[in-house]
């Protein structure tokens, strides 16, 4: 998918000895949005901005490198090694001696040789980083002015971890005159080192420019025009986070020692077998208690009471991503966390003074928000005749934000048809739901309507799963805990005339382990080409059972 930008110049960040002015530049090819306005609360502005660029630049995808060719020939020829170097040791380091010598001096010379190259090599990428960005962050973040807040919204590189840093105004002083809208910034890998010369003692500005919106030349040189191939990836990520947000979830409020304990038990272990999950016990009533697995390692949450009704266990994975929240833990008075359940989406909400972080992790690192192997668009689709949908938004945008209730009344509608409109705008990109504050708000993800048709699945496998489970085409069958923690599942998918039985093994971290199915695509290619239909079909009303019990 192409977007294409216009930026009235670039991104900047001003530092003097008294002041600092960091000036973004908005799209100009989207309906104008700015705001102007003083920070006075500048270190915790300065900590969560850089929390923030640490998403951005977060990668813990790992491929380890396959060496099952190396074990082999090894195991095959370990003995006779062995052997022939027991019986030439001796002889073997006499002859080491003078080679090891001349390699070193060899090594130096090479080096020598080639510093002006590293140097050289050196330069040129670190020009690319600070000025062709887009080969190192897929997209700019995206920036919404609302009445009340000013909210940034970004992904990770690996696109399983996406942040939301919102602003209320009463951080800000001078607040001028500025636009309500959504829009994409020019964001600079630059910006990273300047936000840390942000002081306390220095007056900030914040400047989202409303310089560009003023020219009426369209061919001013000051424009920076961009296309960038945008991955489907990235866009259908942000309307799966809209859904998810939507979702029943467990809540907790934790103590920011709490999540301290938790990065601390991370920070010295490392795992080196699965399950590599925490598995949150939650009694009414009793302190919330994690353990860390595979070292079953327990952290209760002392200052954290468990306020649900019904005693239950939780897991999730991907938990190295909770790290990057640990630059906020100075400043938080608190975190909420909302639990999808096991194996779903999570989303950790720091309450810092006048902000709130949102870091919502998906189920596991490898599954980014992207993919619907372990879930699709989650909110289900209502239906709703247009009218309903227009006399909606039409509420939500001369209010910017609002309840479901609010609009309700504004618009003489049923909450239930309202929630229904709501649910599609927000996996349309154009509204999200506030899962800090409760409330609903117009953000405009693209200038333009998103081609839903071709976002909502990644492949055709998962969109026939869909259509299966929407069906209710599918029997369930028993599920079947095994002795090393995995379970097996089975039912039965129905395709007119035909009867698929279909069997999945996902082992302790919740991963596909084993298959099958008596369709053609598994009778001809086994899981070569990834699950069947049927498979993902009997994954997802799994998934959707745990969700609901």
């Amino acid at each position: 998918m192409r977007f294409q930008y216009r930026y009235y110049g670039a991104t900047s960040v001003d530092n003097g000895a008294s002041s600092t002015t960091m000036r973004f530049a908005p799209d100009t090819l989207r309906p104008p949005t700015y705001f102007v306005a003083d920070v006075n609360r500048r270190v915790p502005f300065r900590e969560a901005m850089s929390a923030l660029h640490d998403v951005v630049t977060a990668d813990q995808r790992y491929q380890a490198p396959d060496k099952t060719a190396y074990k082999a020939w090894l195991a095959a020829n370990e003995a006779r090694l062995l052997a022939e170097f027991q019986a030439r040791s001796s002889d073997l380091r006499a002859r080491q001696a003078p080679i090891v010598e001349e390699l070193a001096t060899i090594r130096a010379r090479k080096d020598k040789v080639l510093q002006p190259f590293h140097k050289a090599q050196s330069r040129f990428f670190s020009y690319l980083f600070l000025t062709n960005r887009d080969m190192w962050i897929v997209l700019d973040p995206v920036i919404t002015v609302h009445p009340d807040r000013v909210f940034f919204e970004c992904f990770s590189r690996d696109e399983s971890s996406y942040a939301s840093l919102s602003c209320d105004h009463e951080m800000f002083d001078h607040v001028g005159e500025f636009a309500c809208g959504t829009t994409n910034i020019d964001y600079s890998a630059a910006l990273y080192d300047e936000f840390q010369k942000i002081r306390d003692y220095k007056t900030t500005r914040l400047a989202i420019d409303p310089a560009g919106f003023q020219v009426t030349t369209a061919d001013d040189p000051a424009f920076i025009e961009e296309k960038i191939d945008v991955p489907d990836t990235w866009v259908r990520g942000f309307l799966q986070v809209s859904s998810a947000m939507n979702l029943p979830a467990r809540r907790l409020d934790l103590h920011p020692m709490d999540v301290y304990n938790f990065c601390h038990v991370l920070r010295r272990r490392r795992e080196r077998a699965g399950p590599r999950s925490i598995r949150f016990i939650l009694t009414p009533g009793e302190p919330v208690r994690a353990v860390f697995e595979p070292w079953n390692v327990e952290v209760v949450c002392r200052r954290s009471v468990y306020q649900g009704g019904t005693a239950e266990e939780i897991r999730i994975w991907g938990r190295r991503r909770l790290l990057l929240l640990e630059r906020l833990l100075p400043l938080a008075q608190g975190f909420t966390v909302h639990l999808m359940g096991n194996g779903m989406p999570s989303f950790w909400i720091a309450d810092l003074p006048g902000m709130r972080f949102t870091l919502g992790l998906s189920g596991w690192v490898a599954n980014d928000w992207s993919r619907a192997g372990r879930f699709d668009l989650l909110a289900p689709r209502g239906d709703v005749d247009d009218d309903t949908k227009e006399r909606v938004y039409a509420a939500l945008a001369r209010r910017w934000f609002a309840t479901a209730d609010a609009l309700a009344m504004d618009t003489g509608l049923e909450r239930a048809a309202v929630e229904r409109a709501l649910t599609l705008y927000t996996q349309a990109g154009r509204v999200i739901y506030d899962l800090a504050h409760g409330v609903y708000r117009l953000r405009e993800l693209a200038r333009d309507p998103l081609p839903l048709d071709t976002l909502r699945f990644s492949s055709t496998a998962e969109q026939d799963a869909a259509a299966i489970v929407a069906l209710h085409a599918l029997d369930e069958g028993p599920v079947e805990t095994l002795p090393d923690g995995a379970v097996r599942l089975s039912g039965t998918a129905r395709s007119g005339d035909r009867r698929y039985r279909t069997m999945l093994v996902l082992d302790a971290d919740q991963r596909i382990a084993d298959g099958a199915c008596e369709c053609n695509q598994f009778t001809q290619h086994r899981l070569r080409h990834g699950p069947c239909p049927h498979m993902l079909a009997l994954r997802l009303v799994h998934a959707r059972r745990e969700a609901i019990a």
